[in-house]
């Protein structure tokens, strides 16, 4: 069993309340921390009732804290009657050497799956972490409904968010991303993570990568349809990110996708949160009936 979750923090916001929590971790083996927006509705539901629930994956160098305090998610999610949550980016303190050597491995670099290599394998497991510890946990501990989970996310965690979706059919009804790493085995970013967390064999990597597994679909996997948001002025557009190969991908299996492209609009958080609201109501169409503007 996982240990109890310890609150360290928490603040009201927009009718409800932001909170942080850390626990010890029975995957990774150390504490890991994980933020939760707990709307109004969550203080009046009755003892029964189970919320739904967004899970958001930030990217690299970020942790618990970036999406809650940047992307100003809370109002509409207030609204809407969403909780969210977000988990950080990679294990803390495993002391492995070479660990902060650089920004796109190690810490805050864990891209969402399990490490096979050493010394990586011992606490990288990020993929059995978030879906076989930390989602039931967190629903078992807050009351969500386990069958109303969305997750979406930015960047490598856009990364995480359509392979973890892929990967775990049924586990999350619905899934977006901005600026998402779409095919990791063929860029720098991707390529240098997977060398280091799952070996030189590359046709390990296509378990990880969500235009390898789309592909591999024998139909559409979301028929209510994923949302994909991408800036143009992005300066990973064309090296790292490659939306148009998941696009093709979709498009040969019949998954229906919205990928958007806007002139002008960068990698960070000022593109991530102008389009904040557009992602909130696509899950929450396929997470339950109501929509607010």
């Amino acid at each position: 069993m996982s240990q109890a979750p310890q609150l360290l923090n928490e603040h009201a916001c927009f009718g409800g309340v932001q909170r942080f929590y850390q626990h010890q971790s029975r995957e990774i083996g150390l504490p890991m921390r994980f933020s939760v927006f707990l709307p109004p509705q969550s203080s009046t539901a009755g003892p029964d009732t189970k919320m739904p629930a967004l899970v958001y994956l930030a990217g690299l160098t970020c942790n618990e804290e970036t999406f809650m305090v940047k992307a100003g998610a809370q109002r509409l999610a207030a609204e809407l009657g969403l909780v969210l949550i977000a988990p950080d980016t990679s294990p803390r303190v495993a002391n492995l050497p070479g660990e902060s050597d650089s920004w796109d491995f190690g810490a805050g670099a864990g891209f969402y799956l399990d490490a096979s290599q050493a010394p990586w394998a011992q606490h990288y497991r990020m993929e059995s972490y978030l879906t076989s510890e930390w989602l039931p946990l967190i629903t078992s501990t807050l009351a969500l409904d386990s069958d109303r989970i969305g997750i979406f996310g930015h960047s490598m965690g856009g990364h995480g968010a359509l392979t973890l979706a892929l990967r775990h059919p049924g586990l999350f009804r619905s899934v977006s991303a901005f600026a998402p790493i779409c095919a990791p085995s063929q860029c720098p970013w991707g390529r240098k993570a997977f060398t280091g967390y799952l070996g030189a064999n590359e046709s390990n990597w296509l378990e990880h990568d969500a235009t390898a597994l789309m592909t591999r679909k024998l139909g559409a996997p979301y028929p209510g349809g994923i949302l994909i948001d991408q800036g143009l002025a992005d300066k990973f557009f064309d090296l790292e990110l490659k939306p148009h190969l998941l696009e093709e991908a979709c498009a040969s299996i019949g998954q229906p996708l919205t990928l958007r492209r806007h002139v002008g609009y960068d990698h960070g958080y000022y593109f991530v949160s102008t389009f904040m609201a557009d992602h909130l109501n696509h899950h929450a169409r396929q997470l339950f009936s109501q929509v607010r503007a």
